[in-house]
């Protein structure tokens, strides 16, 4: 009898990792994630098949996007694309990010960069103290802490005077966050989905797919977008990671309308309510006058639209592309696109952290760093604490400020979007702070050979996992 049951199991478990198999290698996004997956769930399917489960899928099905869902969606953007268009010529990457997009770049824009955040959520709360009619509010990360609990308050506060708020958060970035955090807001007024309405990670083996986007949006005026999450150590209260450096960026004019039909989407997927009719989709133009485009990026996209995204960006540089990103766990395109940049005599930088948060993520980056040098990258490691912003710099034509880290879970597997500005006076705020940055941080020139045993070893094995990560 055991026998026989023995025998059953094992043919169970080759019949899966058999199935697994195949979907990894017809829906696998690289060439080298079906490989991983393949010879993992051949020579180890006890641990492989399980694994797959959960972290293997590849594309988000069934997210709709609400645009096609409301008239007074289509009409207003339809109405602002054709009246809103630059006046001035586009260089040719804005093209391209355009179908990345698929939003039309719009001018009477500004941007003002937070770079810390207590300038952050000052920012958020006085726009917030200050709505009118509604308040549009999404983290992947929500902590019930003393930040937390400031945000809960300003929001409460808001309910209270008759503004609509709207409170969205990822199942898996804020796992942690206490039903009491929910139950209070949503007893004030504020519109929280619950566990049972949402959709997503917790009914289906997908915790793989997070929605990575932080935006704050205010009457559909005002806009913030950025590398903040809610929580204290985004103050740099955590002894562990020291001093938190972040940019979020505020943002004024046609630009927010995109942001906020971004989280109304979201909104939808997650609970089916279309809230484009009771949203300003009329915004108004500020004197700055910038050209600005949101880019969303997802894994239900047609496209790889994260990694295109920063291609793109890569591609179209002449003397400067510099990328600050709190983790570097890229693809070979990527890959190639960085050492061909700097092989054309393109001023290439990276800006990582020198603290670790995950250990396994920075161990992976090790594993990157001797092929990009060879080209001609320069990477920099940041040292007062801990670096999480999400920026690109492209010569004096593009600047980008939003939630997309270059690896290779938020190119294919996170919701992301990043604000991105065609404006010299733009890339030159942006480029102001990141020499700052530079100035504070250490080059980083030692070969991987002559890391401590624990780098050398764990760099390579940790870049296995790279496809995830």
């Amino acid at each position: 009898m055991w026998t026989s049951l023995i025998a059953a199991g094992i043919l169970l478990l080759e019949l899966s990792a058999a199935y697994c198999g195949w979907r990894a290698i017809s829906s696998a996004r690289t060439a080298q994630g079906a490989m991983g997956w393949v010879l993992f769930l051949i020579f180890a399917p006890v641990f492989a098949v399980p694994l797959y489960l959960f972290f293997g899928h590849h594309r988000f099905s069934h997210y709709t996007v609400a645009r096609r869902n409301s008239a007074l969606i289509h009409a207003g953007l339809s109405s602002f694309h054709e009246t809103h268009r630059p006046v001035t010529p586009l260089p040719q990457v804005a093209y391209a990010l355009e179908k990345v997009a698929d939003l039309d770049t719009m001018r009477g824009n500004s941007m003002s960069l937070l770079k810390n955040g207590e300038a952050t959520f000052e920012a958020i709360f006085s726009a917030i103290d200050a709505a009118e009619h509604y308040v549009l509010v999404q983290f992947y990360i929500f902590r019930d802490d003393a930040l937390g609990g400031q945000l809960k308050d300003h929001l409460i506060a808001a309910a209270k005077r008759g503004v609509s708020v709207a409170f969205l958060y990822d199942q898996v970035g804020s796992l942690r966050l206490s039903q009491a955090y929910l139950d209070e807001l949503s007893a004030a007024g504020v519109k929280v989905p619950t566990n049972a309405e949402m959709r997503g990670p917790k009914t289906r083996f997908q915790i793989n797919f997070r929605n990575h986007r932080k935006t704050v949006v205010v009457d559909g005026r005002v806009g913030f977008i950025g590398g903040h999450n809610v929580g204290d150590e985004y103050l740099g209260k955590d002894p562990a990671l020291g001093t938190w450096r972040d940019t979020h960026i505020k943002l004024l004019g046609p630009v927010v309308m995109q942001l906020q039909l971004v989280f109304a989407e979201d909104w939808h997927w997650v609970t089916d309510e279309v809230l484009g009719d009771a949203l300003n989709w009329a915004p108004e133009t500020v004197h700055e006058d910038m050209n600005a485009l949101l880019v969303p990026t997802g894994p239900a996209d047609r496209l790889e639209t994260g990694a295109l995204m920063f291609f793109a960006a890569i591609c179209a540089a002449k003397e400067r592309v510099w990328i600050a990103s709190p983790y570097f766990v890229p693809d070979r395109d990527i890959l190639s696109a960085l050492k061909v940049a700097a092989m054309r005599g393109v001023d290439v930088r990276l800006l990582l952290p020198s603290t670790i948060d995950h250990r396994i993520v920075w161990l992976a980056r090790f594993a990157f760093f001797d092929e990009v040098r060879l080209a001609g990258v320069k990477i920099y490691g940041y040292q007062p604490g801990f670096m999480h912003q999400k920026v690109i710099l492209v010569d004096d034509i593009l600047a980008g400020v939003g939630t997309t880290n270059l690896d290779n879970r938020s190119f294919r597997l996170n919701f992301e979007a990043m604000a991105m500005f065609f404006d010299p006076r733009a890339a030159q705020d942006v480029a102001q702070m990141l020499e700052t940055d530079f100035e504070q941080a250490e080059l980083l020139e030692m070969p991987l050979s002559e890391h401590p045993w624990h780098v050398r070893y764990g760099a390579p094995i940790a870049r296995l996992f790279a496809p995830i990560l």
